[in-house]
């Protein structure tokens, strides 16, 4: 299995189209966000992590997100994930994170041992 794209999002929601066929609607897409309030906070932002089974693999592994403030690991995801072959699926992941300051945190996904797809997240100073 390939994770085809992992994202920081607002929401999500499917919809059939013809075919059969299935459209994936994200709304707010963001790499950042303005803290509601000074440090120390918990922000929990919504990850989707798009994955794809190629048609000859079993479709079963664990999806293993870390989260990664520099070289520590602040959080860790991981659930069972189960693919059709041949066909696409999507987890949400949302892990509470401590920001003691503003910065930057970083999202490490992999399913099994594969190759890590990395997507960070910045959390700025209030607006105003």
């Amino acid at each position: 299995m390939d994770i085809v794209a992992a994202l920081f999002i607002d929401d999500i929601e499917l919809r059939p189209v013809p075919g059969p066929s299935t459209r994936i609607d994200l709304t707010g897409v963001q790499f950042s966000a303005a803290a509601p309030e000074s440090p120390p906070l918990v922000w929990a932002p919504h990850l989707v992590v798009i994955v794809r089974c190629r048609p000859d693999e079993p479709g079963r592994g664990a999806l293993e997100v870390t989260y990664h403030r520099g070289d520590e690991q602040i959080a860790r995801n991981v659930q069972a994930l189960a693919v059709d072959p041949g066909k696409f699926n999507y987890r949400l992941v949302r892990a509470e994170l401590a920001f003691d300051d503003y910065g930057t945190v970083e999202a490490r996904c992999r399913i099994d041992d594969g190759p890590v797809v990395a997507v960070p997240y910045t959390l700025l100073p209030p607006v105003g």
